[in-house]
């Protein structure tokens, strides 16, 4: 018995399935129709989508003078979102490489959701850079090939480009590894097709996959060595995004705490944006077979840990800020007063919904709640926003002369393009779910005996 695993774990997949019960429940969203919970979530993203692009066009078409930035916050909430979107891009490739280098049996319901999420965040983090450049026509400037200007060359000491070549590294490592996991599913909805044209398309994304032992194989290969390079990837990434305000000499910004700080934060927050997709798809898709409770409390626990490193910095940038007796950082930390300034609303609803309110995760009967954990990714994700407004808006609304102090507002521009962001981020999701499979049929029918609920009640009552 010892390949089974032990009785008391409850199992991953809900039922009495067999292998051909799973192909079934999982290509049902792709052949059949769309269920009314999907029609409901897609029309929503779509209105909020197509104000985005209203919003986007107004902008390109008038100048950036339409948001709210000023002489001295010249870059606030699209920077915010910028790193909000990658850092939610973050979970995705972790949950995926990391676990499955540690064969954990969990992910198998979770991952293929985790990777496209991660695909279609780091779309929506590359729009901003591009329209914060105002005149996108001329976007081709900030490329490392001659132009008009002779020799000008972007500056390879910018960490912003360094941004460019790590999510760029980032998505196509990403994009590989969710394609080569799809191999194996695309060619299940090849072989079940009917209609010629779907057949077509099917056997051209699988590329050619038979299913032969020998695909097998170097299909595990693969996926164990873009598991390997995806992991450090995890690190670097939003390390090097962190370092857009670390490298600068900017009190509050200029901090050695900033890169695990922010790795943290990226993982934390794109866990809990994880969770709020699986709760949805589970309705949408009909998976809740297949997205159990397991599932969703085992997420809940990783959030915890996330959330208390994420918390342990904050404590040590306000100890530094004290203990270094430097006027800048006491400035910055201790007196404009972050939780009694002007902007003391948004430094609260960072903390509360960062620190405190994720500790009721400790109790086992609301991490294992659907509905509550639904609402707790969505408050830790708009907390992980407001950490990203704070450190830029904060630290930019107090410079060195006081005639340099000024505030913030967003327009309904700013937040227009923020709003078309999310949904654009879910119209795409959506599509996918229509299209690809959204649960990995291969990897849960490889644990279907161990974990499966019917052969667990069949063993246990012989």
């Amino acid at each position: 018995m010892s390949h089974y695993e032990a009785p008391i774990r409850e199992p991953l997949i809900l039922g009495d399935k067999s292998y051909h019960d799973i192909s079934n429940d999982i290509a049902a969203p792709i052949e059949g129709k769309a269920n009314t919970w999907w029609w409901v979530v897609f029309s929503i993203a779509l209105v909020a989508f197509l104000w985005g692009i209203g919003a986007i066009t107004y902008t390109i078409g008038t100048g950036i003078g339409v948001w709210g930035l000023n002489n001295k916050i010249n870059w606030a909430w699209d920077i915010t979102n910028f790193v909000w979107w990658i850092g939610i891009g973050h979970a995705g490739t972790l949950i995926s490489a990391v676990l499955l280098l540690f064969r954990q049996k969990w992910r198998m319901g979770i991952n293929r959701s985790a990777e496209a999420m991660t695909i279609f965040a780091v779309f929506q983090a590359g729009l901003f850079p591009i329209i914060h450049m105002g005149r996108v026509w001329n976007g081709y400037w900030t490329m490392p090939i001659p132009n008009q200007f002779g020799s000008l060359w972007t500056n390879f000491n910018s960490p912003l480009l360094w941004d460019v070549f790590a999510i760029s590294t980032y998505l196509s490592v990403s994009v590989v590894f969710w394609w080569t996991g799809l191999l194996p599913d695309f060619a299940m909805i090849r072989d079940r097709a009917t209609k010629p044209f779907q057949k077509k398309i099917y056997s051209l994304l699988s590329f050619g996959w038979t299913g032969r032992a020998k695909d097998w194989q170097r299909f595990e290969e693969v996926s164990l060595v873009l598991a390997g390079l995806a992991t450090p990837l995890v690190l670097s990434v939003h390390t090097i995004v962190s370092f857009d305000f670390a490298t600068s000499v900017i009190p509050g910004w200029h901090s050695t705490v900033y890169p695990p700080y922010f790795v943290a934060g990226a993982v934390f927050s794109g866990f809990a944006m994880v969770q709020t997709l699986l709760i949805i798809m589970r309705k949408v898709s009909n998976l809740e077979d297949y997205i159990t409770r397991l599932h969703i409390e085992n997420m809940n626990k990783v959030i915890l840990v996330t959330g208390g490193i994420v918390m342990v910095a904050y404590l040590s940038e306000f100890f530094v800020g004290w203990y270094s007796g430097s006027s800048y950082e006491d400035f910055t930390y201790l007196s404009i007063g972050a939780a009694t300034g002007p902007y003391a609303w948004a430094f609260w609803a960072l903390i509360l919904c960062n620190g405190v309110f994720p500790q009721l995760l400790w109790i086992k009967k609301l991490r294992t709640n659907f509905t509550f954990s639904f609402i707790m990714a969505l408050i830790i994700n708009t907390g992980m926003w407001f950490e990203r407004f704070d450190i830029i808006v904060i630290n930019l609304s107090r410079g060195h002369l006081p005639s340099t102090w000024t505030q913030f507002e967003p327009t309904f521009v700013d937040i227009g393009i923020f709003v078309g962001t999310i949904g654009f981020f879910f119209v795409l999701f959506l599509l996918y779910a229509r299209t690809f499979p959204v649960v990995a049929q291969a990897e849960v029918k490889s644990i279907l005996k161990s974990s499966g609920d019917g052969y667990k009640s069949r063993r246990d009552n012989k």
